[in-house]
């Protein structure tokens, strides 16, 4: 039975971001095994029974940590040994980097790295620098890099690597959508009816949401600063910000945190194991981010049939077709979201059919059994290439 070991950098990941993933490559008879930085020892267990297979917990940190990072290698690889998998597929830029390295040093013949959303995206001078060496590292120690949007590889290509190793895995999507998890079901309309009732929102408001990490390089910022000005014209609005904050990492100002806390128009929930209800509970989703690998959250929301506006970014610009099955706009601009929320609020039968042609889009193109099929028929062309 071939053996697979997928690392991420923390447990969320394979907790959320690959959620179902490993237990479908599980029936599909290999043998699954995962490891990451355990965050939340409690919630181990359940991670296990998910996914059907064993979890190991390796020293890994998302932070430059040289001596720790050694560390987490001579870990990974020694686990390797112990393991001895065919295939060692990574994800999340430290996870890549250890991963690699430590399946090269261990001989293991397949060796691949995703690429979703590139925090050197964003980032200026030496660290810039620091991270794509990184990457380069990562890429030069894997047999193939998976970035997980066109957008996303042509970025790679032009700024890290043109490696002819570099490749989009099917149509893009580490992992694609659950269609049946998000729809509305009667349960879910029902948490949602108890949400709005508990957050006290007036049912004739027109609802927005974001959902992510609270920080800058969401648009976080950007996103506030263009409600309450959006607000103060059309009163009957509120927005849903559903995530938490990560003061450690690129925090958002304390003038935007100031106004996010204290708005009576703005609601934030902090991190929701299930954000099903609250995409329920609202009209469109607003996802100004400036840097994407393929996002899930609006797959996730066009699911539930909302309208969506979009940064004008790798990932997302696949998603949606402009003016068609969602709204895009450049990043960081106060401006072009105040018009894309104005252009929804004042049309609401061309919000509901931005929904329902993403809605559509989404379904065809990125549900899971699609998208792990991909996955599965990637995995099964280079074990024949092992093979012979």
């Amino acid at each position: 039975m071939t053996k697979i070991l997928r690392i991420t950098t923390v447990q969320e990941s394979l907790e959320s971001l690959l959620k179902g993933q490993l237990n479908f490559f599980k029936n599909q008879g290999y043998d699954l095994f995962m490891a990451s930085a355990v965050t939340a020892h409690d919630r181990i267990e359940a991670l296990e029974e998910q996914e059907d297979c064993k979890h190991y917990n390796l020293p890994l940190t998302r932070k430059i940590t040289p001596i720790k990072d050694c560390i987490a290698i001579w870990k990974t690889y020694k686990l390797i040994r112990k393991l001895k998998p065919t295939i060692v597929h990574t994800h999340t830029p430290k996870a890549g980097m250890v991963g690699m390295i430590a399946a090269w040093f261990a001989g293991v013949p397949i060796r691949l790295h995703t690429v979703a959303g590139l925090p050197l995206m964003e980032r200026k001078g030496f660290i810039k620098k620091i991270l794509i060496g990184v990457e380069r590292i990562t890429y030069a120690f894997a047999t193939q890099i998976y970035p997980n949007s066109f957008g996303l590889k042509d970025y790679v290509n032009q700024n890290i690597s043109k490696d002819s190793k570099i490749k989009v895995i099917g149509q893009g999507s580490s992992n694609g959508i659950n269609i049946l998890n998000f729809s509305k079901s009667a349960e879910i309309i029902q948490k949602a009816e108890l949400i709005r009732a508990t957050l006290d929102l007036d049912k004739s408001d027109y609802i927005w949401i974001f959902v992510g990490r609270v920080v800058g390089d969401k648009g976080i910022n950007e996103l506030i600063e263009a409600f309450v000005i959006f607000q103060k014209q059309y009163s009957n609005n509120s927005l849903l910000i559903v995530g938490s904050y990560e003061k450690e990492f690129d925090p958002i100002k304390a003038k935007t945190e100031k106004i996010l806390e204290g708005h009576e128009k703005i609601f934030h929930v902090g991190f929701q194991k299930d954000i099903r209800p609250y995409l329920c509970l609202s009209n469109s989703l607003v996802f100004p981010s400036y840097r994407e690998g393929f996002p899930n959250v609006p797959m996730q929301a066009a699911c539930m049939g909302l309208s969506l506006i979009l940064s004008d970014i790798n990932g997302c610009n696949e998603l949606i077709k402009n003016n068609e099955s969602g709204l895009l706009i450049p990043p960081k601009s106060v401006e072009a979201i105040i018009n894309a929320m104005k252009r929804l609020y004042l049309s609401k039968e061309f919000s509901k059919q931005l929904g329902i042609n993403a809605h559509n889009e989404v379904i065809q193109k990125y549900s899971q059994p699609v998208v792990w099929n991909y996955i599965l028929s990637e995995y099964e062309s280079l074990l024949r290439q092992v093979i012979k």
